[in-house]
C-alpha cells in the first residue's frame, strides 16, 4: 500500500487558501480515480482505493497544519508502514505560484506541517511534492498570506500545479519516485 498525504487545514474557511494546496491535490486524485476521501479515521479524512492497480490510501489530516505529523504517524503505525511508503503534497513559499518541485527527503524549510511530520516520524526521509504558492510582499505577515485565497490572476496556475501534483502522485504508484521526480522536475512551468 502507498499513502498519499495532502497537507492543509480543515473547514470551509480554509478550502481555497494557499496553505491547502495539498488538500486540493488529494481532491483531484479522489475525483480522477473515484476514491472518496470521507472516512474519518486517524484524525484525518481518508479514502482507500486503487490507482493503476496499486492499493492506495488518500489522506487529508484534520489536525490543522501544525499537528499533521500526529495523524500521519498514527496511520503508519496502524498499517505497519514505513515513511518510504508515503508521499506528502504541500504548499511551498519559496517557489513561485504554480511551480512544482519533487524531493526524496529534506529539512522542513520552515513549513510547520513538515516540521510536525519530521518530529512524529523521526526522520526527514520521506517523499515530497511541493506546490509553489509564492511569497508575500515584504512587510506582510506570512501567516496571513498562507491563509488567504488565491487571487483570480493566480487561479489557473495553481489549478494546473495541483493537477500536476496529483498526476505525479498517481505516477508514483507504478514508477520509482526517482523516475517521477526526474520527469516532473524537468517540466517547464
Amino acid at each position: 500500500m502507498k499513502v498519499i498525504i495532502g497537507l492543509g487545514n480543515p473547514g470551509k474557511k480554509y478550502e481555497e487558501t494557499r496553505h491547502n494546496a495539498g488538500f486540493m491535490a488529494i481532491d483531484k486524485i479522489s475525483d480522477k480515480w473515484g476514491i472518496p476521501v470521507q472516512q474519518n479515521k486517524f484524525r484525518a479524512l481518508v479514502g482507500e482505493g486503487r490507482i493503476e492497480g496499486e492499493k492506495v490510501l488518500l489522506v487529508k489530516p484534520q489536525t490543522y497544519m501544525n499537528l499533521s505529523g500526529e495523524s500521519v504517524a498514527e496511520i503508519l503505525k496502524f498499517y505497519k508502514l514505513i515513511p518510504d511508503e508515503l508521499v506528502v503534497i504541500f504548499d511551498d513559499l519559496d517557489m513561485p505560484t504554480g511551480q512544482l518541485r519533487l524531493r526524496e527527503k529534506g529539512s522542513a524549510g520552515g513549513h510547520n506541517g513538515i516540521k510536525s511530520m519530521i518530529q512524529h516520524l523521526g526522520t526527514q526521509d520521506f517523499k515530497r511534492i511541493k506546490v509553489g504558492i509564492g511569497r508575500p510582499e515584504p512587510g506582510r505577515s506570512v501567516s496571513d498570506y498562507v491563509l488567504q485565497s488565491f487571487p483570480a490572476s493566480e487561479r489557473s496556475s495553481i489549478q494546473e500545479a495541483v493537477s500536476l501534483a496529483a498526476d505525479a502522485a498517481a505516477m508514483w504508484t507504478r514508477e520509482t519516485f526517482v523516475k517521477v521526480m526526474n520527469h516532473y522536475n524537468s517540466l517547464k512551468q
